[in-house]
């Protein structure tokens, strides 16, 4: 007998992919976390039955909301990370010389320690003596700290349960309190094929705080649309414009200044669903 994990993308289209094993399930303080292995996708991680990441994909979705950010900016030594607890996000940020320290801040220490103990492709980055991994509410931390970052990267799950005040105008406010002079902030905002009307809403928001506001696209297959939207905020940097490149050592998968640059070229169609007139 065959079992599937299936997920509803918009109402009335669901996607299913075929389970081999349970790897691990828990009712945590927030969410419901399990890890699957799966054929197609490998192992993968859902929250409250929302595929976060896949062995196969997560490259494109790491290596975007990170690399683009960080090749924006000339000298990303402090970094902070809200969410991302799989762990992917931290160890594409050091991946960068530069960075001195990395501090990722995930509200559901659940999450990080399944990451820990079962993601051994995204854990890596965990036991880096420059990360710092505080378990706690990362509204209140970037209400409250008095530390200054070079770059601030929105790992969040979607706009619900306890990723919603992730999308708040009033956090990004603060997120641009903390940051240095020539800081970037980067967001995943949601799919502009599946959710056009979600990410408007957030990229408008964004762009009400910060002067320069640029929203960029990947493709990921298991997220719905198959295309995800990233948008970066700063008052004076392009984040459309890398000013460093990786090594030859990285073996990136998927980002290069070349791709970096194309991200940000968006259809016709997406700008006008998005509002975008830049």
């Amino acid at each position: 007998m065959n079992v599937y994990f299936t997920e509803e993308w918009v109402k009335g289209f669901m996607i299913g992919v075929k389970i081999d094993k349970v790897v691990f399930t828990k009712r945590t303080k927030y969410q419901h976390l399990a890890i699957y292995d799966t054929p197609q996708l490998g192992r993968i991680l859902t929250l409250d039955n929302v595929i976060q990441t896949t062995e196969k994909y997560e490259y494109l979705y790491h290596e975007s909301i990170v690399h683009v950010p960080l090749f924006s900016h000339q000298n990303p030594e402090d970094v902070l990370i809200i969410g991302g607890g799989d762990g992917g996000t931290l160890r594409e940020v050091l991946k960068h010389p530069e960075v001195k320290r990395a501090v990722m801040v995930d509200i559901d220490g659940d999450v990080v320690e399944a990451s820990k103990q079962y993601l051994p492709l995204w854990n890596t980055g965990f036991s880096d003596p420059r990360a710092q991994v505080l378990i706690q509410d990362g509204i209140k931390f970037v209400a409250e700290t008095d530390e200054k970052f070079d770059v601030v990267l929105v790992d969040s799950t979607d706009p619900e349960g306890p990723g919603l005040v992730l999308f708040t105008p009033e956090f990004y406010k603060n997120i641009a309190k903390i940051l240095k002079p020539g800081g970037i902030m980067c967001a995943q905002t949601e799919s502009p094929l599946a959710t056009p009307e979600m990410v408007r809403e957030i990229y408008q928001r964004i762009a009400k705080v910060f002067p320069v506001a640029k929203l960029f696209v990947a493709p990921v297959p298991s997220y719905p649309g198959s295309l995800w939207s990233f948008t970066c905020g700063s008052f004076d940097a392009d984040p459309a414009t890398p000013v460093r490149q990786p090594g030859d050592s990285w073996n990136l998968k998927h980002y290069s200044p070349e791709i970096h640059r194309s991200m940000f070229v968006l259809s016709p169609k997406i700008k006008q669903d998005i509002g975008i007139t830049y």
